[in-house]
């Protein structure tokens, strides 16, 4: 029997569950589970702000794993075989058309309504189809990628779904070389925001976040200042901004807080003629004040929301991710391992933010009580 940790639904405890052990079909692929992590989006499901979602589910949309079965032979995209006994990637997101007026026309796979995300859209019912348990059944048409040598699981891990989410917001930031790039939020996306957009050639990248564990990070991750949230009132951070950039503001702001309030503080923090992308808006917290004249229209911005990702922006990721891990320590990100019994203990962490980036280890022993 597999073990797993499945949420019955929003504020139960999770509850550690032994399935069936899955033989793989043609296509399909058995992954030992390394590591899983455990991302904001999983205390979302734990209080129910995403709508659709099938509970029971087994949450762990980004992990990393070993493969332990193969129901035929397969290669990745650059037709490189996969072998047993290898550890692979794989992107989360299952099911786009590629037939569909998104997928074909606007070429934005990301708005696929058919498009379906491990550890959030599976029912339990369907099988070992999240990152929580001991094995995870990747289904046929499910993309896997081998890990650079430079990218071990725990380096993979450690970057987790932050990676591909940055990678897609700096890409919509068309950041240039030599622009100034504020970043809101020092948690796993704002951080791998601020080593791409250093890796894109900002020569100035401001964090804005807290507590000093994250800012610790951000610097240590490539932040030229940070700007400490808990100690600088709301309404002087654009000033603080604006103050580090010859009273201008940022040629590019990337909102990754997920606070809905970051939103109109963002706006004033990007110079005129600027770009500002919202990235952390990814459940429903509400409506925020905003004067569409003041905040938007005079000051010429270019506004884009940024929604997912698609398989681009991981098999690219995962080459920057290589290409910083002599420089940037990912690793030091993750600051909380935990067993499958461990999951609330887990989501509490981050919620608290007590941890940066919390792993659970399925085969992990727990901590004794």
């Amino acid at each position: 029997m597999v073990r797993a940790a499945v949420m019955t639904g929003p504020g139960q405890p999770i509850q550690v569950r032994a399935l069936d052990p899955p033989e793989p079909e043609p296509g399909a692929v058995v992954l030992e589970t390394l590591f899983s992590e455990v991302c904001g989006t999983d205390c979302h499901l734990r209080h129910g702000k995403l709508a659709g979602v099938p509970y029971p589910i087994i949450p762990g949309h980004v992990s990393v794993g070993r493969i332990a079965a193969m129901g035929s032979p397969l290669q990745d995209v650059d037709d490189v075989p996969f072998q047993v006994g290898e550890v692979v990637a794989f992107l989360d997101v299952h099911g786009t058309c590629g037939q569909c007026w998104f997928c074909t026309v606007a070429k934005a796979s990301t708005r696929c309504p058919h498009r379906r995300v491990y550890g959030i859209t599976y029912s339990a019912d369907e099988g070992l189809l999240g990152g929580w348990a001991e094995s995870i059944y990747l289904r046929p048409g499910v993309r896997m990628l081998h890990l650079p040598p430079e990218v071990t699981p725990e380096i993979y891990i450690a970057a987790g779904c932050g990676l591909p989410t940055a990678f897609h917001a700096v890409e919509r930031a068309d950041i240039r070389m030599g622009d100034t790039v504020a970043v809101q939020g020092t948690g796993p996306v704002g951080l791998a925001s601020v080593v791409l957009s250093r890796m894109r050639s900002a020569t100035q990248v401001i964090a804005l976040g807290a507590p000093a564990l994250r800012l610790d990070l951000a610097r240590a991750f490539g932040a030229d200042e940070v700007i400490d949230i808990g100690s600088v009132e709301s309404g002087a951070r654009a000033a603080a901004v604006r103050d580090l950039t010859h009273g201008r503001g940022a040629d590019v702001v990337i909102e990754a807080s997920g606070n809905p309030h970051a939103v109109p503080e963002g706006l004033a923090m990007a110079r005129d003629n600027g770009t500002y992308v919202v990235v952390g808006q990814y459940t429903d917290y509400g409506d925020i004040p905003i004067n569409p004249h003041l905040g938007i229209n005079k000051p010429h911005l270019d506004v884009r929301g940024c929604w997912g990702c698609d398989f681009s922006h991981l098999y690219r990721g995962i080459k920057m991710l290589a290409r910083s891990a002599p420089w940037v320590p990912w690793t030091d990100a993750i600051s909380g391992r935990y067993a499958l019994d461990e999951a609330d203990q887990a989501m509490d962490d981050v919620e608290q933010l007590r941890v940066v980036k919390a792993v659970i280890e399925p085969h992990r022993e727990a901590r004794p009580t």
